[in-house]
């Protein structure tokens, strides 16, 4: 990996450890095994480094989520196996823990991925959703664009619960509940 990589991968991992106030450049470049003369020529301070760190986050993100939603199943199915996939739930989503950082959400610039990241999933859900609606797996009564919201919503709140908890619990409990009530709403369930 050359010394540019290893700047925006321990600056990705700074942020989700730290937060952007937390992540100073002395800590990257520590982190990096890089000078500040090597961080500077690749980037022009602490804020484009970060936005970079950021922007490969999302589309980490963002590629993950697709492969999962694009996979083999019904719609229920991928958006089950999105759910359940392996995370570091203690941790926090690396995307959606930054949406709590002030000095990022204030920063037009740095938002920007944040925001584009979280309205891509929510259409890429609800397209899922509207797929299992067509192939008549799911009722037509559902509204795809409020439940891939609500999805999301649970996702990412359940992260914060398990994380104020100090356990994987509660972020279980929400994945379990949102998938019951996703299920409740497929052609086979009773009514």
């Amino acid at each position: 990996m050359d010394t540019r990589e290893r700047l925006i991968e321990s600056t990705r991992e700074l942020l989700w450890e730290r937060g952007y106030v937390g992540t100073s450049p002395k800590a990257i470049q520590q982190r990096a095994g890089a000078g500040q003369g090597s961080m500077y020529h690749h980037f022009t301070g602490k804020p484009d480094l970060a936005l970079a760190a950021v922007q490969r986050s999302a589309k980490e993100m963002r590629a993950k989520a697709d492969r999962e939603l694009s996979g083999p199943g019904t719609a229920y199915e991928r958006i089950e196996t999105y759910l359940l996939r392996e995370r570091e739930i203690l941790r926090g989503c690396p995307v959606g823990r930054l949406t709590q950082d002030p000095d990022v959400i204030a920063d037009p610039v740095l938002r920007q991925p944040l925001e584009e990241t979280f309205a891509w999933l929510r259409r890429r859900l609800a397209e899922v959703l509207a797929d299992g609606q067509e192939s008549g797996e799911l009722r037509s009564g559902l509204d795809p664009v409020a439940t891939a919201a609500t999805i999301v919503a649970t996702l990412q709140g359940g992260y914060v619960l398990a994380r104020a908890a100090q356990s994987v619990e509660p972020f279980e409990h929400a994945i379990k509940g949102v998938l019951g009530l996703l299920a409740a709403q497929t052609a086979s369930a009773p009514q």
